[in-house]
């Protein structure tokens, strides 16, 4: 599955636009990592923890974007884009969206 945060593909042809897809995911973060995040926020630092959260939830959105796709017969994804939201200060929502389109290389 192409992947482009550009509105078209350089060498391809859209010959159908599927439709608008998303992949949703919601995340908790477990009390070791918000102990460890109120410890950093005094001292400073990176929240690895919470990085390495943000990063899977991330793969996990796009994973489940692409699959969405896919189930629409889809061959590529466009202007692709993240959003996140943070739910009540413990959870977080991730959210990859797009235009699914069918494409063909241009000869």
């Amino acid at each position: 599955m192409l992947i482009s945060t550009m509105n078209d593909l350089p060498g391809y042809e859209i010959t159908e636009v599927v439709g608008e897809v998303f992949g949703l995911t919601v995340r908790s973060r477990h009390v070791g990592s918000q102990v460890g995040a109120g410890l950093k926020s005094v001292f400073g630092g990176e929240l690895r923890g919470m990085t390495k959260m943000l990063e899977q939830t991330r793969v996990e959105a796009q994973n489940r974007l692409i699959e969405a796709a896919r189930d629409l017969g889809a061959d590529a994804i466009l202007a692709m884009r993240f959003d996140a939201s943070d739910l009540g200060g413990s959870r977080q929502e991730m959210c990859a969206y797009g235009t699914a389109v069918k494409i063909s290389k241009r000869s």
